[in-house]
């Protein structure tokens, strides 16, 4: 079972972290993104390791478990915003860890409401001036679902003013 104080690994690192093309790879999506540390980033390229192991594991099976199983695979993505409604599992393969981090609340929250970079946005989240619905959101990392997307707004007690950005990034 395991102590409880001593909780699994979320993430993996890279078999050759000191390969130069993958460094650079790295930084350039921290430093788009606007995560913390790289540990972020191989937490995401982790969880999409699993959903895209768990399709290659549907692709194996009978056709009547397949058909079974599948729609609860999709089901889910597509309640994240990962695949439209539509997809197939070959669109689930297709995913890139960049789908991942832009499900991310910093990152919703940095193309929707202006905020003038990612490390902005995520300081705003932190800081609670970020409400979904009706609740303060205060983790950064949160996965959205397509359903709250609409209901992200700035809470009204905050006093945090967004000042148009002079070069809006490309959405």
């Amino acid at each position: 079972m395991g102590d409880p104080k001593y909780p699994r690994k979320m993430w993996r690192k890279p078999k050759r972290p000191l390969n130069y093309d993958l460094k650079m790879e790295e930084l350039r999506t921290v430093g788009t993104y606007g995560l913390r540390t790289k540990r972020e980033l191989w937490k995401a390229h982790t969880a999409l390791s699993r959903v895209r192991h768990q399709a290659r594991s549907l692709l194996a099976l009978r056709r009547e478990v397949r058909e079974k199983r599948e729609p609860v695979l999709m089901s889910s993505l597509a309640r994240i915003g990962l695949v439209s409604g539509d997809a197939t599992l070959d669109d689930v393969l297709n995913l890139q860890v960049t789908d991942l981090l832009g499900r991310r609340l910093q990152t919703i929250v940095w193309k929707r409401l202006g905020f003038r970079s990612p490390y902005q946005a995520r300081q705003a989240v932190v800081h609670g001036h970020i409400m979904m619905g009706d609740r303060i959101v205060d983790i950064p990392s949160y996965t959205v679902r397509a359903d709250e997307e609409e209901t992200i707004r700035l809470n009204p007690a905050s006093k945090m003013v967004i000042e148009a950005p002079e070069n809006k990034p490309e959405s």
